[in-house]
């Protein structure tokens, strides 16, 4: 069967992550995804280390060949008119715009979602921003961290010995900005079979990240107090976290169901602090967690592999990623996939994370070469190759 997005067309303007992750999840599901490159504004992933070769298309990065999969690439001078003339021509044909400037950047191009929805009424306009369109914070810069602390998400993940904590991936930029792209391009592609029209989504990761405090935000706002470092079950208010081995390995316990609580402190062998969990009180909590870490750094990583093994008591060993590889689990979900990456070469990389019984993900090629397509997407649009050869020759088209 076709993939899920089969035959939906998708202009992507982004560039670094939330954009690119974005597109690449709706390429995964079947999208034809065209990426629109400038030269001379070139996406920085591409000079990241590792970089990748290969007889077809040069070289690469390992991270821009994931995040750029089953894309296409065009390269233009997106201040040039003429190059507008061709996202003109283009977007009559197309579905969903991904765009990642600052607000009013791609309007002052003339390609804003006024500009397109004029071609195209049924265009799907998805802007990724840091704070969003409007607000007196719209044209504030930012990263992902700025995200985490101005929602408040910062203020209550860590510990108080160590205050906010760096996450090992970009939280606000993935789950906030991507994530919720996605979900926003897929609902508004459902709205317009019914109206036949297009829309504007405006996504900022720092509304997105806000939104994912989640209960912690419910509780706060119904009249709780305000949440805070190693004050909530599942940031260090109790012994709900990380402990060491005495091999300097960790492991997460996630017990906290009466009946888990049960089978952990069996596990270590002590079975008579049951009672103690059930003491809530800040100073027992940080006792408690004190004596598990005791115990915990007793024993080796793979004596307590082995002794854990045989509870399901919300314990798991924090894997690095090359033990995450040798996986069985993982593998048997296709979590590690072979992409092609030029003649007869292959890149191991991250396999799609979402199944669906009656299409397979489809993995085409690794990223490509900035501007790779460009002929080919031209000439299919009605371009004559003495028109290419001309923009080329003008620096319109690269």
């Amino acid at each position: 069967m076709p993939r899920p997005l089969s035959g939906i067309k998708v202009l992507d303007f982004t560039t670094l992550l939330p954009g690119p992750y974005a597109t690449q999840l709706l390429a995964d599901m079947g999208a034809e995804v065209l990426r629109v490159e400038a030269p001379m504004r070139p996406d920085l992933i591409r000079a990241m280390q590792p970089q990748i070769s290969n007889t077809d298309n040069g070289s690469t990065s390992a991270a821009h060949a994931t995040l750029n999969r089953n894309k296409l690439s065009i390269a233009l001078d997106l201040k040039r008119e003429q190059a507008k003339d061709i996202i003109y021509t283009l977007i009559a044909d197309y579905d969903i715009i991904v765009e990642q400037f600052r607000p009013g950047v791609m309007q002052r191009l003339g390609l804003g979602y006024n500009d397109l929805a004029a071609i195209n009424p049924a265009l799907i306009y998805c802007s990724i921003t840091g704070y969003g369109q409007t607000g007196p914070l719209c044209d504030r810069t930012g990263h992902d961290i700025n995200y985490l602390a101005l929602s408040g998400l910062a203020s209550f993940s860590g510990r108080k010995e160590t205050g906010p904590v760096l996450s090992g991936t970009q939280i606000a930029d993935l789950a906030g900005g991507s994530h919720h792209a996605v979900m926003g391009i897929q609902a508004a592609v459902i709205q317009r079979f019914a109206t036949g029209k297009g829309q504007h989504i405006d996504i900022s990761m720092s509304d997105a990240t806000l939104a994912l405090t989640t209960i912690f935000g419910a509780n706060y706002l119904a009249g709780g107090k305000t949440p805070g470092l190693s004050t909530e079950i599942l940031n260090g208010g109790i012994f709900y976290g990380y402990y060491q081995t005495s091999d300097g390995r960790y492991f997460s316990v996630g017990s906290i169901e009466p009946q888990f609580v049960q089978l952990l402190f069996a596990a270590i062998d002590k079975p008579e602090w049951l009672e103690r969990a059930k003491d809530i009180s800040p100073e027992a909590q940080t006792q408690l967690t004190q004596d598990i870490a005791e115990v915990f750094a007793t024993k080796s990583f793979v004596q307590w592999q082995t002794c854990f093994a045989k509870y399901n008591a919300c314990i798991e060993p924090v894997l690095t990623l090359d033990e995450v590889k040798q996986h069985p689990h993982f593998h048997e979900r296709n979590m590690f996939v072979e992409v092609p990456h030029g003649s007869g070469v292959s890149l191991t990389q991250i396999g799609s994370p979402l199944k669906f019984s009656a299409s397979a993900p489809e993995y085409r090629h690794t990223g490509s070469n900035q501007g790779a397509d460009t002929n080919r997407i031209l000439l299919k649009y009605g371009f004559g190759k003495k028109d290419i050869t001309q923009l080329r020759k003008e620096k319109i088209i690269f």
